[in-house]
Order: structure tokens, then sequence, then C-alpha cells
């Protein structure tokens, strides 16, 4: 059977065998939560081997961006909702998906391993809000704390469950879960089986099958096919000016790496109109705007992207909850072409990077430096493109007219979001879901992109987007 006892400490470990991550935000004090519950689970599938191409590329990100990547939040939790319940959800996640109860081990080899538990015990933190208090701050003040310490991979889970009660009753909980056990894509099926409580056996290749296959002739074959495919892409890539485009002030002192983000309630109906037009998903019109306000932006055609991979239309990879999502790899030439023909160019660019977007990142990143070395300075693809949206069908709404896009622009906001010297690609746009609309967040390396060109270039996107929704003759303006 299975059990929950109150505990009041975390068990010691080998600090020889530790790797810390720093998290992330500012953090702040939190006082000792007044009970931690520990969660036991056993009698579970275990093994060790080495990690997955989708582990290897989060965990060199999260090396270099020095950063555990926490993804989740807090949610109000129903009324009635008593302890017992969030001590059988945070069991039911770790015993339903393996990567929730992976560590990595550290033997002194060149790389690390992915190791499963069979058994162990995972706690359940228990905070008490003041009775005069307001339980949502104090569940603020947990996530801040939680999300800012350090994670270490190699002894901690990689799945962190709190709770905040008010009078003695259950009303907020607190999940972070390292991005190193799940993507996005992995998340939303985790959150979908949690609601369900479903008790069908997971589907799919678990992490550790994962790693065989990909080690397997069928494996090896697809990792040397996308190898061509990138080395042909890298071959044939314009080299950058190795300067950094010219701004109106020289880069500017101290942190290297800027974050803004672009609220906007006109992209989404907008993309979604020239989605439906062409027959692409919202997803690739936004990757071809990109395109298209990047050369604007820079001078530069064609325009070399790394979209982010799901993977998940590759067999028994639909539903796995883990980390399975790589950068891809295209090369758009936009020359002379509207902004339909911008997409239709980016569609057959993109189905290339998705087919070619799983492979080993080891061997690419050798691959990325003999060319480099071979070809010179220049050769930079470090432009990313992450859609974090859940794919949803066309729900046949009415385009908006083109005078109601044009206001919706401007009921929308850019702002500073934050500025660090942990490093990053040079230019990183993430798309996510917004309560006004679409998100657009942006991370340039000030040294190459000057912080100046940020709104505009977001804002360039967001007006080609308006201006395509009703015209597909709308010159991209790219030579």
């Amino acid at each position: 059977m299975h059990a929950s006892r109150t505990v009041h400490a975390h068990g010691a470990h080998d600090a020889d065998h530790a790797v810390r991550l720093p998290g992330e935000g500012p953090g702040g004090p939190l006082p000792a939560p007044a009970e931690r519950v520990a969660v036991a689970f056993d009698g579970l599938a275990a093994g060790t081997g080495p990690l997955t191409w989708g582990q290897w590329s989060l965990w060199e990100a999260m090396v270099r961006h020095g950063s555990w990547m926490p993804l989740g939040g807090t949610k109000a939790l129903e009324p009635g909702t008593g302890l017992a319940d969030l001590a059988a959800e945070l069991r039911y996640l770790v015993t339903r998906y393996p990567s929730m109860r992976t560590r990595l081990r550290f033997d002194g080899g060149p790389e690390p391993l992915q190791e499963v538990a069979g058994a162990g015990e995972v706690l359940l933190e228990v905070h008490d809000a003041p009775a005069d208090g307001d339980p949502a701050a104090t569940a603020a003040a947990v996530e801040a704390h939680h999300r800012h310490a350090p994670l270490d991979a190699a002894a901690d889970w990689p799945v962190r469950m709190a709770v905040v009660r008010h009078r003695g009753a259950p009303t907020h909980l607190v999940v972070l879960v390292c991005h190193l056990a799940t993507d996005a894509a992995g998340a939303r099926t985790m959150l979908r089986e949690v609601a369900e409580r479903s008790t069908a056996p997971a589907e799919g290749l678990q992490p550790l099958d994962q790693a065989r296959w990909q080690r397997s002739p069928a494996g090896l074959r697809q990792d040397e096919r996308a190898l061509r495919h990138h080395e042909q892409l890298l071959r044939s890539a314009p080299l950058l000016p190795s300067r950094p485009l010219p701004g109106p002030t020289p880069p500017p002192p101290g942190p290297r790496y800027w974050t803004g983000e672009l609220r906007s309630r006109a992209l989404g109906p907008a993309a979604a109109a020239v989605a439906r037009r062409t027959g692409a998903t919202p997803t690739t019109v936004l990757l071809a705007l990109y395109a298209v306000a990047l050369a604007r932006a820079t001078g530069v055609n064609p325009v070399v992207l790394r979209p982010m991979v799901g993977n998940r239309f590759r067999p028994g990879l639909a539903d796995v909850v883990c980390m399975l999502s790589q950068l891809g790899l295209c090369s758009v030439d936009l020359a002379g072409a509207t902004l339909d023909e911008a997409v239709d160019r980016t569609r057959r660019a993109a189905l290339g990077a998705y087919k070619h977007g799983y492979y080993d990142p080891r061997r690419f990143a050798g691959l990325l430096d003999r060319v480099s070395r071979e070809r010179g300075p220049g050769l930079d693809v470090s432009r990313v493109f992450n859609d974090r949206r859940a794919e949803t069908p066309d729900d046949g709404a009415p385009v908006p007219a083109a005078a109601e896009l044009r206001a919706a622009r401007a009921g929308g906001g850019f702002r500073w979001t934050d500025r660090t010297d942990r490093p990053s690609e040079r230019l990183f746009l993430n798309v996510e879901d917004h309560p006004e609309g679409v998100l657009l967040s942006f991370t340039a390396d000030v040294h190459h992109f000057p912080a100046e060109r940020v709104e505009p270039l977001l804002r360039d996107l967001e007006g080609l987007a308006v201006a395509a929704a009703h015209d597909p003759a709308v010159p991209s303006g790219v030579h």
C-alpha cells in the first residue's frame, strides 16, 4: 500500500554528484511550511539509460542558460478540496509519468544518464496563509520562492507541489515542473489526464524506450538523414555581417540579452484569416510573418530560421509526457514575394524542418562547428521561433473588418520584461496565448540586434498580418 506521512526536512545527498541549476525570477523569503507530506510510490518500472535527443537538447540549453526552466504555476482550488485529494494528485503524477520520477545520474562519464526511480517519496508542502490575509498573495509568494530556488538535477525530483491553506482549508495549489521532464505538448496531455484521472495504460514510447530506439539502426538512419539535410542548409545559408546591425545608439552597458513583449488583440484574428485563405496553419503564418519582419529589419535574405519542432507526429510519441521538442532548421527565400507567397514558401521550407527535426543535437553541434570554421565568420542560425500555443481548429468566425483590426492594434502594448547576461539565442521569438489575444515575447542579443529595433520588429510583424488579412496581394517588401 502507498502511504503519506508528515516529515520536516529533506534527505541528505552526496554533494559530489550534485548539479544545481538556478531557478528564475526574483524569489523572496518564505516562512517554513506548516507541513511536508511525504507521498510514497513503489512497485513501478525503473531503469537507467542515456538521455534522449530531446532531453539532451534541453539539458544543454538549461546548463548554458543557467536555469532549470520551471514550467507551471498556481491555480485556485474548488471548495471542499482536501489535502488527501492533493496528495493523491501528486502520487498520480509520479506514478503515471516516468519523467516525473526521473533524475540525472553523473557517474564520471562524459555525459549524464537518466535514472527512472521505481520507488521513493516526493514531498507535498503545505503553507498556511494568515487568517486575516489573502491566500492568493501567499500562493504567489510560494510560487515565486519555488520558481527561484535552485534544483539539484541529481537529487531533486522534477516536480514541486505546494498547497496553500486559509483557515484550515486548501485554497490554492502551486505546481512547478522542470522543463527537462516535459515540453508544452506533454504538459497539456498531463493536465488533461490529471483532470480525467485516466486509468488506461499510458501510451507511447517512454524516454528510456526512446533512447534505445534512437541508437537502433532505424534511429541512426533518421539522424543521418537529418544531418545531411542540415548540412545542405548550413552550406547555402547567407553569411551575416560580422558587425552588429546599426542602431540609434551603441550597445548599452549592462546585461546583454533583453526581452520585450507585445500583447496583440489584432494578430490572432488576422493570422487566422491568412491561414484560412492560404490553407496554412496559424503557426506557419506567424513563422512566415517573422521571417518577413526579420528580412525587412536586417536586409538579409534568404532568412534562416530555427522553428521549434514538437515531434508529436512521429509514431508512438503523440501523447507521451516528456521532453520531445527540438529546434529544426529551414531557409526561406522571400525575394519579390507577396505575403501569401511568403506563407507558401515558408510552409514548404518548414516541412523540411519538421521532417528532419528529430536528431542527435551533439552531432548537429559538431556539424555546425565544422561548417562555421570552413565558411568563416557570419554563419548564424540563432533565429528561433517557438509557438507555444495549442493547435486549435478554425472556428469559422468571420474575419473582423480591416478597420476593426487596425483599431485592435491600438489596444495592444509593448513592454520590456527582462534584461540578463544569461546566454540565449541571438533572436528568440516565443508566441503564447494571452487573455487579451496573442503574446509575442522576443529576446535579442543587443550586441547584435539593437534594443531600439525590438519593438518596431514586433509591430511590423503585427502590421503585416493586419494588412494581409483582407488582401492576398500585399507585398512582403523583401528584395
